[in-house]
This record gives C-alpha cells, structure tokens and sequence, in this order.
C-alpha cells in the first residue's frame, strides 16, 4: 500500500513538473516570472493567448493582465498574441508618434515571452483615431502586425496540417457607426470588398487547413451589457451563418469587458469573447452561455492532439488562475 501512494505521489509530481515544463526550464534559467494556477502545459502543442479591450495607460486591470499574459506566454511556450480591438482608449492614437504606444502598450507588455508576434485587429475606440498610424507601426515595431485593416496569416503545425487565422475588420459592418461622425473614415470602407475577401479565405481549396479561426472585434452572441444590442442581432445575422458554412472553428471577439463562451445549439463556431485586459463590467448569461465571468483577464489557446483546448485566466492583484477549460474536438 505504502509502495502504492508514493507511486501516485511520485507520478503526480511528475505530471505537474510536465505540465509546467517551459517555466521550469525559464525558472532554472533565472526568469522571475510565477505559474498560474490551473493552467495546463499540453507537450508538443500549438499555443497563442487572446486579450481584448486593453490600452488604458496601465490602468484598470491593464497591469496585472498584462503581467499574467506574460507568465502565461512563457508556461504554454506561446507562438504569439491576439488582440481583438480597442486597442487605445478612449480615442485612438494619433500617429505612430503618439505617447499612447508608450503608456499603453510598450511600457506595459514588458514580459521577455512578449517580445513575439501580436496580430491586431481593429475596434471602434481605435476608428475614434488615425486608423493608418496602428497599419503604419507594423513598420516600426517588431512586434506589432497590423498590415492592413483585415488580413489573414496561415501557420504550419508539426503534423504538417495548418491553422488558418483571419482578422477582420468588423466595424464597417455595424450599421450604426455609420451614423456618428466621431468614427473617421468607416463610410469609405468598402464591406462588400472585405466580404469577398473573408468568404474567399475562409474557402480556400487547402485540405491541410484543419483550423479555421477569425479574429474580430464586435461579438455575435453576449449576456452582457450588448445582450439586446441590435448592433450584435443584426452583426449576428451577417455572419453566424457565413462562418457555419464555412466551418471556422472559433471566433474570437471582444467589445464586452468581460469573458464569455457562447455556442449556439446546432451552431458550428464557438464565440469566445475576451474583452477585460483592462476595464471590467457586469456581465451576465443568455440562452446558450457556456461559460461567463466578469473578471479581468484573458484565453489561452492550445491545439495539440485534434484538439483545440482553451482556457480561461483571471488575473488579480498578486496571482492568476484558471476559471474555465473548454476543449473543441474534431
């Protein structure tokens, strides 16, 4: 019996060294940062984080999130960053001078694991600015990769298959932005163009393409503060079907200062909405919630196995951990 226990004690140790692998290795190496709580290194897989609604000049939550998306990068050994928009609050930048890249963005994600690729999209707070200043930093910045106001990027997996990832630009599909003249330039972008453009992406003829994710601001679903909005009924109707037939696995979106996961019943997209890197509000469930916190924080996503497994950080004041795992499965 004795013999038995230290097995499990010994094997459970084990397993959570492995789960910690890349951390383990950083910590020996002389890296500072701390694990989080619940979150779970898979060997051999394909990671990346998902932040929404962050540039408040290090205020609200923006710290602390920024600091645990660091720890996690480094946890998960992530390949890259999300952002899904409003990326400087209340009013855009100004131009790739502005101080807001400081204050907001490059003084804040200082974690060495955040040195790496961040594919942006664009929010509506961002249309409130210069819009080409966030496409035009691509060129200054290493990290930054906003090379046009939608655009897709394709990467290779170790089983040779690939994951195909689209940014969107959603707010010219809101009608009611059209109507305020506080969003420069939305009335000159053409929608039927970047739709064109999203249904021939999304329908490429690559069977190696075994996951289809679209990154964009505004959320089809949400029990939060936008659950009756008609900007989200109508942004809805546009696209839930779309991204049915086209069978995207995930879509990833924000505007919400919370975190939520909706899929609908007989829906083929999952929506997970991660929009509370900095402000948080109320939040709340509607019909087909599968998880909802209104918590700061961020999501992790791992593709390893036929799997996409994504988990769902709150970050507080001095610790992080993990609220939520929900794993899609081919």
């Amino acid at each position: 019996m004795r013999k038995l226990v230290c097995s499990l004690i010994l094997l459970l140790s084990v397993n959570s060294i492995f789960a910690q692998a890349p951390l383990v290795k950083e910590k020996e190496n002389g890296y500072k940062g701390q694990s989080i709580e619940g979150l779970v290194y898979q060997p051999e897989s394909f990671s990346f984080l998902a932040i929404g609604d962050f540039g408040r000049v290090g205020n609200y939550y923006q710290k602390e999130v920024a600091r645990e998306l660091g720890h996690a990068m480094v946890s998960l050994d992530g390949e890259f960053v999300v952002s899904v928009g409003d990326n400087f609050y209340p009013n855009g930048v100004a131009s790739t001078q502005d101080y807001h890249w400081i204050s907001s963005y490059e003084s804040i994600y200082t974690d060495p694991s955040l040195y790496t690729d961040w594919y942006v999209a664009l929010g509506n707070h961002d249309y409130q600015g210069n819009v080409q200043a966030q496409i035009d930093y691509s060129e200054i910045s290493r990290r930054w990769h906003m090379p046009s106001r939608y655009y897709s990027e394709t990467f290779k997996l170790d089983n040779g298959e690939k994951v195909l990832l689209v940014v969107m630009d959603t707010n010219p599909f809101i009608d009611s932005y059209h109507k305020k003249s506080k969003y420069t330039d939305l009335k000159e972008q053409d929608t039927e163009a970047q739709l064109h453009w999203i249904k021939q992406t999304l329908g490429q003829e690559d069977q190696s393409i075994q996951w289809k994710i679209v990154v964009g601001h505004h959320p089809m679903y949400s029990g939060g503060k936008r659950k009756e909005s008609k900007d989200t009924q109508d942004f809805q109707q546009k696209f839930a079907d779309l991204f049915d037939q086209y069978q995207v696995d995930a879509y990833i979106c924000g505007h919400e200062h919370d975190l939520q996961i909706i899929k609908p019943k007989g829906r083929y997209t999952t929506q997970f909405l991660s929009g509370s890197a900095s402000e948080v509000r109320p939040s709340g469930v509607m019909e087909h919630t599968i998880f909802w916190a209104a918590e700061p924080g961020f999501m992790s996503f791992s593709i390893v196995d036929n799997q996409l497994i994504v988990q769902v950080v709150k970050a507080t004041k001095d610790r992080a951990e993990v609220l939520y795992t929900h794993t899609i499965k081919k």
